[in-house]
């Protein structure tokens, strides 16, 4: 599995309405293309003094899949017009990591 990791910040009064678009409008986005090793994805923030901080963590089964999702050059971002309207700064390129192991208690 592939995790595909990308960081976003906004001006506090900012954080909500992003929070929003990425529900109701990217992450539908992502799902409508039907990528057959998109495996899902998990929204982080983080408030911070100045400003917010948003992770996604998208999770492909292979480099192939996440190919199939943004193109050949596939460590650009992702970031629609609308989310971009919202957001203060953000990561050019997303990073890649190699599941090498996961445990889960509860």
């Amino acid at each position: 599995m592939i995790k595909r990791i990308w960081h976003g910040w906004t001006e506090p009064d900012m954080a909500d309405t992003y929070a929003h678009v990425l529900k109701t409008q990217v992450l539908p986005g992502i799902e409508a293309k039907a990528i057959a090793g998109y495996l899902g994805i998990e929204v982080l923030r983080r408030d911070l003094e100045t400003e917010v901080e948003f992770i996604t963590i998208m999770s492909f089964r292979s480099i192939d899949d996440i190919i199939a999702f943004q193109g050949p050059d596939y460590e650009r971002c992702y970031v629609p017009d609308a989310a971009q309207k919202v957001l203060k700064r953000w990561d050019q390129i997303s990073q890649h990591y190699e599941l090498q192991d996961a445990r889960s208690y509860e």
